[in-house]
């Protein structure tokens, strides 16, 4: 069955630069690398949670606000975008 989402922006790669995609609450994450990727969830400089992405997989992460997305150093092809709903 498809997917239907509601978008609240345009889609980011994400990096080690840690990121609230305008402290949206729920995040489409992407995994376009032809390797597993680790997303890290932080709040500050604590980790919150860690979920390994699979190649080609696409997941919904529900964070708070002020928490924020990133993976490791040197890490590409994993993208991000705000939603406001996913069925």
């Amino acid at each position: 069955m498809a997917q239907t989402i509601k978008l609240l922006g345009s889609e980011v790669a994400l990096s080690d630069t840690a990121s609230n995609l305008g402290r949206a609450s729920l995040v489409r994450v992407l995994n376009t690398n032809t390797a597993v990727q680790l997303v890290t969830v932080k709040n500050g400089s604590d980790v919150t949670g860690t979920v390994t992405v699979a190649s080609g997989e696409v997941i919904v992460i529900r964070k708070g606000i002020t928490e924020t997305l990133e993976v490791g150093t040197g890490i590409t092809g994993v993208k991000a975008v705000a939603v406001a709903f996913t069925h």
